[in-house]
């Protein structure tokens, strides 16, 4: 194991020596929202496959198909479908938007619907995006905008998707096309959506499209993906040149980056540097790639890259953080030479993710080091019934505001997700919307769950004023 993965494992394993108390008394006990600094944005996210219905792309595909053993590829045997018909319905979600109070939204903007075939511009979708865009920005709703969320046109996933440098032309010209048609209302970017989750679930991992179980090209894909932001980010600076909400930038660009707290299973040296080693992967690889611009990722025995890419250092403005929880990790021989697992008796959410908000603080204290603002740009929690939402959406802006308190410049929270949807490999079983959507009627019926609640409360607590 190399020393810099044992000192990570060795920083996971002590934590932060001054945390704050996450005592549920303490949290429940906070006027939500009063910490947060003026001008925060305080929103929801979503992404174009899981709730607009009717796309076809890869993951369609992706969805009807089996694994060799005849396993479904979508848990619950579903397929998105109409999703919840948001393409349709768009009106409906503003509405929950104005009854929560937010101030912001995080939407994608779905590359096969726009681009159906190669060169084929769809003017009828661009101008509903269009229309969505200007109608967030008339009612006080910042738009941010997801170029790439996970999903691939049939004609670029059949050509190789990712691994193909044909690829990162397609997606730049797409990119620079989607800047032209919205910049006059978005000023705030996602270029691309977790690219570590996509470069490990679908190509190590072999559980997302196109299925592979190849390291090398994990690691190959995670690099083409960062290439293929910093060319999209130059595409966003050179054809939005629009300063919609006044602030003197026209254009704020970032990713989505995917992070989990790693704690080692106990104080021996290979789960120290084995958390470490997961931790430089996954968490530290993608920032450090945006700091420097040169990605680094080395597994032992499969993998050593070492790639400049031009145009990625000084491409971000603000860093996103997706957090949802915390990983415990032990030596073990698969190919990645951990084992993530969540000890008994230990609180998880409906997909048996560990509950853990002070994970978020810890990152974002983390995090700050890079230079940049953050914004938390998804968490949320898969609950069922509803009931557990409210304190889970509580104790991680609480996080939030104890980041702020300590001098970390956090620009944004988004929760996830405004409504319930398709949860990729999940299908519709679990329920991370602040909104249910009741798929047992045509209507798709958004039911607004007890967490709603928190979050006008924290909306007020901010100076906004949710509608009734």
């Amino acid at each position: 194991m190399s020393p810099r993965a044992l000192l990570l494992g060795l920083a996971l394993l002590a934590g932060c020596s001054e945390r704050p108390s996450f005592d549920p008394a303490r949290v429940n006990a906070a006027p939500i929202g009063k910490g947060l600094p003026r001008g925060f944005l305080l929103g929801t996210s979503t992404s174009s496959h899981q709730i607009e219905g009717g796309n076809e792309n890869d993951w369609a595909t992706w969805e009807r198909a089996s694994f060799p053993d005849g396993a479904p590829h979508i848990k619950d045997r579903s397929v998105s479908g109409p999703a919840a018909d948001s393409w349709n319905r768009f009106d409906e979600d503003v509405k929950s938007m104005k009854q929560l109070g937010s101030n912001a939204y995080r939407f994608g903007v779905e590359w096969s619907r726009l681009e159906p075939t190669p060169g084929a511009w769809n003017a009828e979708a661009a101008e509903r995006y269009r229309q969505w865009a200007h109608t967030l920005r008339v009612q006080g709703i910042e738009p941010m905008v997801t170029l790439h969320h996970f999903t691939l046109p049939n004609w670029v996933a059949e050509s190789g998707g990712w691994e193909n440098p044909a690829t990162l032309d397609a997606f730049e010209r797409f990119s620079g096309r989607v800047a032209e048609l919205l910049g006059a209302d978005v000023d705030w970017w996602c270029t691309i959506n977790e690219p570590n989750v996509l470069a490990v679930f679908g190509y190590m991992d072999g559980v997302w499209p196109p299925g592979k179980t190849d390291t090398v090209a994990a690691a190959q894909v995670l690099a083409n993906l960062m290439e293929a932001h910093a060319r999209a980010a130059r595409q966003l600076r050179a054809l939005d040149t629009v300063d919609a909400d006044g602030d003197g930038k026209a254009t704020l660009i970032s990713i989505a980056h995917h992070v989990r707290y790693f704690q080692p299973a106990s104080g021996s040296v290979t789960d120290v540097a084995v958390s470490g080693l997961t931790d430089a992967f996954f968490n530290e690889s993608v920032p450090e790639a945006l700091r420097t611009g040169r990605i680094s990722l080395f597994v032992p025995g499969s993998v050593s890259l070492q790639r400049d890419i031009p145009g990625l250092k000084g491409s971000i403005d603000y860093l996103g953080i997706n957090y949802y929880t915390r990983d415990h990790i032990r030596q073990d021989t698969s190919p990645s030479f951990s084992h993530k697992y969540v000890p008994a008796g230990y609180d998880t959410n409906d997909l048996g993710w560990e509950l853990h908000p002070e994970g978020l603080y810890l990152l974002l204290e983390r995090f700050a080091n890079f230079g940049v603002p953050l914004v938390v740009t998804e968490n949320g929690m898969d609950d069922r019934t509803g009931e557990r939402r409210p304190y889970y959406l509580r104790s991680h802006l609480y996080a939030v505001e104890q980041a702020v308190a300590k001098g970390v410049d956090v620009r944004g929270y988004f929760h996830w997700s405004l409504i319930d949807n398709f949860e990729w490999a999940e299908g519709y079983e679990p329920r991370f919307g602040l909104f249910r959507v009741d798929r047992g009627n045509a209507e798709l019926t958004r039911q607004a769950t007890p967490a709603v609640e928190t979050f006008r409360e924290a909306a007020r607590n901010l100076g906004l004023t949710p509608t009734p």
